[in-house]
């Protein structure tokens, strides 16, 4: 049978497996199984399945992961969150806006830290969702802030995505991290001038909070001193070639433990809680990439990724008309999957098309992650929407989702900006010590 057509009834196969529900790494592996199988034997395919799990689970580049993850849960039971919040709400919550906007500011602060967008939503959701509601914040500001600060947990470094998108496409991880940091703090600062116009359009949207002395503003930074030390340690340790990825890891899941036992919130409880989270978060992630890996041999022995450049060059495109239809495609998917999975199933076939077209990759990889962001709080599976929902339990879904429409426009624009000035993703990186 050709290839092609058998790559097609793959490619199927597996998303019919995702609208089963059935979880993405184990369909992933399943269809490149049977798809391998196919077009070799059924020996190649155990053997295929063999290698694949022991290259992965072996592979030493990949102990980023746990570290980074027990990083975030370490900040995360040290309440780092809640501190980073009461300190900038004590900066600027008097402004009209200003407990979004310290929402905001703390979810890009917490994201430093935690490299999960659920994670970050959800520890400043308890915190802050609360407190905009005692000062009257209108329900669509309040969760739409929230839910759209919480999308920053992916690009602002160390990010869990960019680990899995440099594992994929063989991309050094302390490159990527570091080339998030500046759309970052774009996507940021887009999100509070948003804010902003909102609430000078409607001041009734976000009453301004209380004023704070200048000793009690002060008094509140101390509290964040521990968050932005440790970012400064890791990524300007990556950064400075001082630390591996890995090593930079390790540091700062260390850093993060001595936080949280100076700041007395470790106990046994926390503990475990930590340790079990990070383990059962790995090992999803883990299987994930193996299955990613069987599917990319699959999609290989197919040719669809060699058939896809081919008919992309023979049609003579611009190859930024190419980029706004994979923009769109991305953009209409992220409607209709959860963002992961849209990365681990697109990649084998996008990224080879996206490097021939002479697009650099590590400037690709933050547009990809800026796109997984988009895919969190579009309906109707926007994760982080869901997230919020089950805090704010009072607030119909529609009433959220239509708060998160003007910052959807935000990383909108966010994107054209690094699509006019790819600079954006890559001065950084361009600076780093080799």
């Amino acid at each position: 049978m050709n290839p092609l057509l058998i790559g097609l009834f793959g490619l199927v196969l597996l998303l019919t497996l995702l609208l089963l529900r059935m979880p993405i790494g184990l369909s992933m592996a399943l269809t490149g199984f049977l798809g391998f199988s196919m077009l070799s034997t059924f020996k190649a395919g155990f053997s295929l399945l063999g290698l694949v799990t022991y290259q992965t689970a072996s592979n030493y580049t990949l102990t980023v992961i746990p570290l980074f993850i027990l990083m975030g849960q370490f900040a995360g039971h040290s309440r780092m969150g809640a501190d980073l919040y009461q300190g900038i709400y004590r900066w600027i919550g008097f402004l009209p806006g200003g407990l979004a906007m310290a929402t905001v500011a703390a979810c890009a602060g917490f994201a430093a830290v935690s490299g999960s967008s659920l994670a970050t939503a959800a520890t400043m959701g308890m915190v802050a969702l609360p407190e905009m509601k005692r000062f009257g914040y209108d329900d669509r500001l309040a969760t739409g802030s929230v839910a759209a600060g919480g999308t920053l947990g992916i690009l602002i470094p160390p990010s869990t995505v960019m680990v899995i998108y440099g594992i994929l496409t063989e991309q050094p991880i302390g490159t990527l991290f570091v080339a998030g940091i500046l759309p970052g703090l774009l996507l940021s600062g887009l999100f509070l001038i948003t804010i902003y116009i909102l609430t000078m359009r409607n001041p009734e949207l976000g009453p301004p909070g209380p004023r704070f002395s200048l000793r009690e503003r002060i008094g509140a930074l101390q509290s964040m001193g521990g968050l932005l030390g440790l970012f400064i340690l890791v990524i300007g340790g990556l950064y400075a070639g001082w630390f591996t990825p890995t090593e930079a890891a390790g540091i700062g899941a260390f850093g993060a433990l001595l936080v949280t036992l100076i700041k007395r919130r470790l106990n046994r409880e926390n503990l475990l809680a930590s340790l079990t989270e990070t383990t059962l978060t790995t090992a999803m992630v883990f299987l994930i990439l193996i299955g990613a890996n069987i599917f990319g041999y699959f999609l290989a022995v197919s040719q669809i990724p060699e058939w896809v450049i081919s008919r992309t060059t023979s049609l003579g495109m611009n190859r930024y008309l190419v980029l706004g239809v994979v923009c769109l495609v991305y953009m209409v998917l992220g409607c209709l999957m959860e963002g992961l999975a849209i990365m681990v199933i697109t990649l084998p076939v996008i990224y080879p098309m996206m490097m021939n077209l002479g697009f650099d990759p590590i400037w690709f990889g933050v547009v990809i992650t800026l796109f997984m962001e988009m895919s969190l709080i579009t309906p109707p599976v926007g994760m982080n929407v869901f997230l919020i929902s089950g805090v704010a339990r009072d607030v119909p879904m529609a009433v959220i989702f239509r708060g998160i429409l003007p910052f959807f426009l935000a990383m909108v624009v966010c994107l054209v900006l690094l699509i006019l000035a790819p600079q954006i993703a890559l001065f950084l990186p361009g600076t780093m010590s080799r």
